[in-house]
């Protein structure tokens, strides 16, 4: 049984998704489906490439991913799909994966080519690209092989020897503002040295935690969340409405012995 994710921003009131599962079932009588989201607001790549980068490494071999954000209304317009890892994606040809995957010069990227009178809707497109992959057809058997791989450049921190300026991307439903800032990053620049991290007017943080029961509770902390990324925080509490910290706001870091 085939794993399919499904990455969207049709939202939960519609019948979209119900749509795009059904156009797949009627292929694929055996998919275990799994929503990431289906909440992505309208036309965002950048937050739709966020959801599906955070969680794809937790899935086997195999999985098949649907990021339909941003999705066009008929087949004329450009759906690709690409195997990665062992995994297979599947979406809009709109610098969505290449939020995900950044500097993935040498990926082989197919256009789903289908008979537009066979497959007259995106969804019935994508239902053929994972009925495909599921009967074990090879990609160059469901589309033609392209170098018009659009790339889009997300939002990079600002970096010198003494500090870092990076963004808020990210708010979640806990209120917990999430940093486009990787550990990885912030130590190689850190170099053991000691911070403070600013957030608007408010005292500086100046330490990083290991998880938000680490500090008391109504206490604001900083950590490195599951996936690496920087989180600010207030334990048991919402840093995005106390803080009034908002999505794309900068916070700065400067580093001293």
């Amino acid at each position: 049984m085939n794993i399919v994710t499904l990455t969207t921003d049709y939202g939960q009131d519609d019948y979209y998704v119900a749509l795009l599962k059904g156009a797949i079932s009627s292929r694929v009588k055996e998919a275990q489906y799994i929503d990431i989201s289906h909440n992505i607001k309208a036309y965002d790549i950048v937050q739709g490439a966020f959801y599906l980068q955070n969680v794809i490494a937790k899935f086997p071999e195999k999985s098949i991913h649907i990021a339909s954000v941003q999705s066009y209304a008929s087949y004329q317009d450009a759906i690709i799909v690409f195997e990665l890892d062992g995994q297979y994606f599947i979406g809009p040809n709109n610098g969505l994966f290449s939020l995900v995957f950044p500097n993935q010069n040498d990926l082989q990227v197919y256009q789903v080519t289908v008979d537009r009178k066979v497959y007259p809707f995106v969804e019935d497109v994508y239902a053929h690209a994972v009925a495909s992959i599921c009967h074990g057809l090879p990609l160059s058997d469901i589309g033609t092989l392209t170098d018009d791989f659009i790339i889009k450049i997300g939002i990079q921190p600002v970096k010198t020897s003494s500090q870092i300026r990076a963004t808020i991307i990210h708010i979640d439903r806990f209120g917990n503002v999430i940093i486009n800032l990787k550990k990885e990053t912030f130590e190689n620049i850190r170099k053991g040295r000691r911070f403070k991290l600013y957030y608007k007017s408010k005292d500086p943080i100046t330490h990083i935690s290991k998880h938000y029961g680490t500090v008391s509770i109504g206490e604001v902390l900083c950590f490195f969340n599951s996936s690496a990324y920087l989180e600010i925080a207030i334990n048991m509490g919402n840093a995005h409405e106390l803080l009034s910290l908002r999505k794309h706001e900068t916070v700065q870091i400067d580093f001293y012995e």
